[in-house]
């Protein structure tokens, strides 16, 4: 009876983390350049139950062991990974607002899924990694994000203007007075699943390896484009459907729950009076 208890509460937690999932996709639905995240659910390992018996033969104890069936130890929510599939373009019409279009890029060999394309920035001192092109000009001149980190040319370093009446090309070239500012570096990341999220669209790269560039790459293709950004790709209908039939799986299970709670309270309380 206690497998059976443990199980439907571990459907609960499962999915309850679920729905906070989703809840998170939702918040950012209308976050320029956010990557929606996936739940993938996962069983505990199954056990196999096996009778434990004998059987007398001739004053003689003969093992009877024969196999029951499998038993399952529940679900839990095994990782999130994000969807980062290209979302559609808004036009803003502000000069410092840039969205990355990406076109052909190299699959990983490892994986087969192809890899993506970020702006590269300067994150207090580390690399990090973004598809959030709502940028701005700071005091100093520089093209910053709304948080205040800097996004980095191809040299490595911040990308200055005198204003912020700019222009940029579909190569990333920062055209300010007539002038080439530099060249905004786009950083190819060849297996996404390193990649880990840290808020504010941020994304993290781990593991060996660093991100390349796809300057000069003839085997990538992408296309900046000026006064527009990258909306969410967040799917609200399917969104709202998938946080609807995960209620229903909580509310299910719950249901068991309590039917379990009611069955082990007559036990304890009914059954042990007898005698």
């Amino acid at each position: 009876m206690l497998r059976g208890f443990y199980n439907a509460a571990a459907g609960m937690l499962a999915q309850q983390r679920k729905q906070e999932i989703l809840t998170n996709n939702m918040a950012n639905a209308n976050t320029p350049g956010y990557k929606a995240d996936n739940a993938s659910l996962r069983t505990f390992p199954t056990m196999l139950l096996q009778h434990m018996g004998q059987t007398e033969i001739n004053g003689n104890k003969i093992p009877n062991n024969y196999p029951v069936g499998i038993l399952s130890t529940g679900v839990y929510v095994q990782e999130t990974t994000p969807n980062f599939m290209q979302g559609d373009l808004r036009e803003t019409g502000i000069k410092t607002d840039l969205a990355l279009l990406q076109g052909q890029v190299p699959a990983d060999p490892e994986t087969g899924l192809p890899g993506e394309l970020f702006f590269r920035l300067n994150v207090n001192g580390q690399e990090r990694f973004t598809r959030n092109g709502h940028f701005s000009v700071d005091a100093d001149g520089s093209l910053v994000t709304p948080e205040g980190h800097y996004v980095l040319g191809t040299n490595g370093d911040p990308i200055t203007v005198t204003s912020d009446n700019f222009t940029v090309n579909k190569d990333g070239q920062v055209i300010d007075n007539g002038v080439v500012a530099g060249q905004i570096d786009v950083a190819f990341v060849a297996n996404p699943n390193n990649l880990v999220k840290e808020g504010s669209g941020l994304f993290r790269l781990e593991g060996d390896g660093a991100a390349a560039s796809a300057i000069g790459n003839p085997a990538i293709t992408y296309n900046l484009q000026q006064g527009f950004v990258e909306r969410s790709n967040v799917n609200t209908e399917q969104t709202m459907t998938e946080m609807l039939t995960a209620y229903r799986a909580f509310e299910a299970n719950q249901k068991v729950l309590q039917a379990y709670d009611r069955t082990m309270e007559k036990a304890a309380n009914e059954i042990g009076r007898i005698g």
